[in-house]
């Protein structure tokens, strides 16, 4: 196994920042527009974050492709390169650029829009998750069916991240038990059916990608695959309480059951933290690995 070099791992931060941010604003937008009624009152403090980490995302997507341009040079001056960045911008690199800035502006800019402008972001969101599968492995592989896989997976997952800090917000409050519970209820509910459709579209992508069983412990890329797949365990074990242990207490309304779902919100954002550093390492430098 090869360890990355400064750039390369200035190159897994930009991703990771760009996986975070892309997915959480995209998940927030979406589960304003789920759950209207249960997050109304939290649409304000919602709105500042979305902006927040769209804003995150889009920096991280254009440090990405200066450090591409780096990567093409190996000299810290390829950043500024004129010619090296019009190479660039003429690859499949500056396309996903300019999905990435795109859709993350109208993420933005759909915030401002009466009545409509949830969807307008929503849209924003869905063009820059769909540029995620415009390079890389899964694009080579084929079928090409395993791109929209990929937007199915990412939809998903960004929808579960979404949810995360409004719920630990209203849990957060006393008075607002009864919504926290409801909100945890009918997000649980969905989750019944979108959990297996993120779990089979993981599966079936890595078993394209790898193509056996022995690669999982023979590969690096493999190592970080399972590295991840462990994430995503504690990820769903801390969702499983949730729903069949915290929330119903909630539901009857028990304080106590509210701060352990506080706490294992936390656990799980750590899980999603380590998950999108794995997908960072493997979507950087997957060839090095």
């Amino acid at each position: 196994m090869n360890f990355p070099d400064a750039w390369e791992l200035a190159s897994i931060v930009a991703r990771f920042l760009l996986y975070l941010g892309t997915l959480a604003s995209v998940g927030l937008v979406l589960v304003r527009i789920v759950f209207r009624r249960m997050t109304g009152h939290l649409h304000s403090s919602i709105i500042r974050q979305v902006i927040g980490l769209a804003l995150l995302a889009l920096l991280a997507s254009c440090a990405g492709f200066a450090l591409k341009a780096v990567a093409l040079t190996g000299e810290a001056a390829g950043m500024v390169d004129p010619d090296i960045l019009g190479l660039l911008w003429q690859t499949p690199v500056g396309t996903v650029l300019i999905l990435q800035v795109a859709g993350l502006s109208l993420v933005i800019g759909g915030l401002y829009v009466p009545g409509i402008g949830l969807f307008v972001s929503a849209g924003g969101g869905g063009l820059a998750l769909w540029s995620f599968g415009q390079i890389g492995h899964i694009l080579e592989a084929e079928p090409f069916w395993l791109v929209f896989l990929l937007m199915m997976h990412l939809t998903v997952a960004a929808f579960w991240i979404g949810i995360l800090s409004p719920l630990r917000a209203i849990a957060g409050h006393g008075r607002s038990l009864p919504q926290a519970a409801e909100l945890g209820h009918h997000f649980g509910r969905i989750a019944i059916y979108a959990v297996p459709l993120l779990l089979v579209a993981g599966i079936v992508m890595a078993w394209n990608l790898l193509g056996s069983l022995s690669a999982l412990v023979s590969t690096g890329y493999g190592l970080t695959l399972l590295f991840k797949v462990s994430a995503v365990g504690v990820l769903l074990g801390s969702a499983g309480v949730n729903k069949l242990r915290l929330v119903p207490g909630m539901r009857k309304g028990d304080r106590i059951a509210a701060m352990r779902l506080r706490r294992s919100i936390a656990v799980e954002w750590v899980a999603v933290c380590f998950i999108l550093a794995a997908t960072a390492v493997l979507t950087t430098i997957p060839d090095g690995l």
